[in-house]
């Protein structure tokens, strides 16, 4: 790995190429109708494989407050802040949700992957890392699991010691990896995750064959879970250097028509001396770094995704044709504004309703790099247009909305659809209804003049 650069020169390298233009604006907004909904029910699980260590057979054991143990099934409340979600851990077997992105494989079926368990390192070393192949049936209103592939490192190549580092297949937990974005081709998965973050490599049978550390041209990119990291010895010793947010990594990973080159769009924004990176105008900016597939290496090119206002981060990222992509943004609100609480949060309103979860569309360009992409316009999430009343959960007054807290799926599915789901952060996240465990909802939106904007 190569070292991190001087903060002067990590200023220079950042910063300095976006001052020559002002930042893009968000677009224009366009409309958006739900064409079909298709519903993965909260509580799907499936068994760990019959060859997995006995400790995968419940997941969500570490879930408690204090991170100590508890085997008894159900003992552990679910809890969006103050609000229960009907749901308690553990669970007897892994929890096929949230996901946390998709790829369209172009015959009405879709790779996508459940996310790192449960939130965090410390409680979700019994959850197990999948990709999951699936067809949503918009005519039934459900969505059926083809296929799951569990991920694996059987030839010991995560540089670190695993979960199940002297067990046979060495299942991949999710306090190894947290995988958040996913793009399939002929002979495997490409996979992007935030605890390095890494861009990670596995073959059709979900074994994993390569693992890239994050570079911006030449400085590399850790989050403070990256386990190379050393923690100081003394409490007044200055801490070892970090550059982006926990949760910060690849969010979003796309992958060009051709299949050369990948695109890992992180999450949060790189910190140069001590701030976040910003665009000319001020707003906050995330990184788009490309990555060359045959030669298993970043090309040192790189993008500035302004977040806009209200945004804090997000959701996924897929190119459309080579030089445009659909990426989710988002707030960290949940649920409707008319339920909104009006003093002390309580289990009878939502604390921070939902308000920006969009789709943009930006063009990616060559010439562009180094600068922030440029944004072409925007459908609206909260104001999804329904008037022949095809929702199956969520609709209102004629249309449909997603006052979900994380939206991690979108991708074009023909020339004027494009399919978007939620996470559901299982159990964790209640944002449909104040207090049930949001299911996972696929919606297929017609938005034809969207995909057509220049």
């Amino acid at each position: 790995m190569r070292r991190l650069l001087a903060s002067s020169a990590l200023a220079a390298l950042l910063v300095a190429p976006v001052m020559a233009q002002d930042a893009q604006p968000d677009g224009r907004a366009f409309p958006a109708t739900l064409a079909g909904q298709a519903i993965l029910p909260a509580e799907t699980l499936v068994p760990a494989p019959a060859d997995a260590p006995e400790h995968f057979r419940h997941a969500g054991k570490f879930t408690t407050p204090d991170r100590h143990r508890s085997d008894a099934l159900g003992s552990v409340p679910g809890m969006d802040g103050k609000r229960p979600t009907g749901l308690s851990l553990p669970f007897d077997g892994q929890p096929v949700q949230g996901f946390s992105g998709i790829k369209s494989v172009g015959d009405g079926t879709y790779w996508t992957l459940s996310d790192n368990g449960f939130g965090s390192k410390s409680n979700s070393s019994d959850a197990l890392l999948m990709l999951h192949h699936i067809r949503p049936d918009w005519q039934a209103g459900t969505v059926e699991r083809m296929e799951t592939v569990f991920l694996t490192d059987p030839n010991r190549l995560a540089p670190f010691p695993i979960v199940s580092e002297t067990e046979g297949k060495r299942y991949l937990t999710g306090a190894d990896f947290d995988v958040e974005s996913i793009q399939p081709d002929e002979t495997g998965f490409w996979v992007g995750e935030e605890f390095g973050p890494w861009l990670l490599r596995f073959d059709r049978q979900g074994r994993l064959e390569s693992v890239h550390a994050t570079r911006v041209g030449e400085t590399e990119v850790k989050s403070p879970d990256n386990p190379t990291l050393v923690l100081p010895g003394k409490p007044d010793a200055q801490p070892t250097a970090f550059n982006i947010k926990r949760s910060g990594g690849y969010e979003g990973l796309a992958r060009s028509p051709d299949g050369a080159k990948l695109y890992g769009l992180l999450e949060g924004p790189v910190y140069v001396d001590g701030k976040a990176e910003t665009t000319p105008d001020g707003r906050t900016a995330l990184r788009i770094v490309e990555f060359d597939a045959a030669a298993g290496d970043w090309t040192g090119r790189s993008w500035l995704y302004p977040l806009p206002e209200g945004g804090e981060a997000i959701g996924d990222f897929n190119m459309i044709d080579d030089t445009h992509a659909l990426v989710i943004e988002r707030d960290n609100g949940a649920g409707r504004e008319a339920q909104a609480c009006a003093g002390e949060p309580d289990a009878s309103c939502f604390a921070t309703p939902a308000k920006l979860k969009r789709v943009a569309k930006i063009a990616l360009t060559p010439e562009g790099a180094g600068e922030p992409v440029a944004k072409i316009g925007y459908i609206d999430l909260m104001d999804i247009q329904d008037s022949k009343g095809l929702a199956r959960q969520g609709g209102i007054e004629g249309g449909y909305d997603m006052p979900f807290v994380t939206i991690e799926n979108v991708d074009r599915v023909d020339e004027t659809h494009i399919i978007v789901g939620n996470d559901n952060n299982l159990p964790f996240s209640a944002g449909r209804a104040l207090n049930k465990a949001d299911d996972t909802e696929f919606v297929l939106l017609e938005v034809g003049d969207f995909l057509k904007a220049e």
